[in-house]
């Protein structure tokens, strides 16, 4: 561990946050509901409403933990910013999900490369709620522990970032994204669904892991579970033993097919 985790921690600043940015708030937040129907997983919707994070203002840390920890044992933490990632992977592992305290000013809405409260408390947190994902969380972070004690960082990142934040699933009315990069982003949210570009590849936890992605622009393929039950399943494997078998294949380039694997189509607009 580079430092103490207590060192990457910050006190709630809510009180900082001017009105101008509760009403970007607000507006990020109606945007976003105006294609939940069609393009976002129910259960994003649900925890929202469960956790009581609202569109009238920035939810405060402390009134969501109580509901959180209540239902999955799970809590917020305050951090200034991005936190070394054996820092990150070991607050997730202690089921704490590390949040930014600053909010996206209006000349950034539709892209920022760090992650503010929008992202982390609209996109991430709702999911906590659910336990089966709660659970996929806190099993990946002691995947991505292994690997880094592996020195196979890369195969961490790719998992985190085709799940937790750029993840499709497959329901009866369609694909819906559940990723918390995607669910945040009013752009790559009806993209990732119904445009035909990008591919979209049935989940297998190694080919993830094999996979580059990009962080400049939307990507190139995406990923679809079908069920939390089956992304939380392929976690539950010898963690060692993926890793060494990984570790010895060569990287896929973004927008490959590989032979034998199927694209699955967009969804199409009713």
């Amino acid at each position: 561990m580079t430092a103490p985790l207590s060192d990457f921690l910050i006190q709630e600043t809510w009180d900082q946050f001017t009105q101008q940015e509760h009403d970007l708030w607000r507006f990020l937040y109606e945007r976003q509901l105006t294609i939940f129907p069609r393009c976002v997983a129910k259960e994003n919707q649900e925890g929202l409403e469960k956790l009581n994070i609202c569109k009238d203002r920035i939810p405060k840390f402390s009134e969501v933990n109580e509901r959180l920890l209540a239902t999955t044992g799970w809590q917020i933490v305050a951090v200034n910013g991005l936190v070394p990632d054996d820092a990150f992977f070991q607050l997730l592992a202690e089921k704490k999900f590390p949040s930014t305290c600053f909010l996206r000013s209006p000349d950034k809405i539709d892209y920022l490369q760090e992650p503010d409260i929008f992202h982390d408390m609209f996109g991430h947190v709702p999911l906590l709620v659910h336990p089966t994902f709660a659970n996929y969380m806190e099993a990946f972070a002691h995947i991505a522990l292994k690997c880094l004690e592996r020195g196979e960082l890369k195969r961490a990142a790719r998992i985190y970032w085709f799940t937790i934040e750029f993840g499709l699933i497959r329901t009866r009315e369609g694909l819906r994204t559940y990723g918390s990069g995607i669910v945040s982003s009013y752009k790559e949210t009806i993209y990732c669904v119904e445009d035909a570009k990008p591919l979209r590849i049935p989940f297998n936890l190694e080919r993830v892991m094999r996979t580059n992605y990009r962080i400049d622009d939307i990507q190139e393929n995406y990923f679809v579970i079908d069920s939390y039950e089956d992304l939380f399943n392929a976690t539950l494997q010898d963690q060692t033993a993926l890793i060494n078998r990984v570790s010895t294949m060569e990287d896929i380039q973004p927008g490959t097919l590989l032979e034998g694997e199927i694209n699955l189509p967009q969804n199409k607009r009713s």
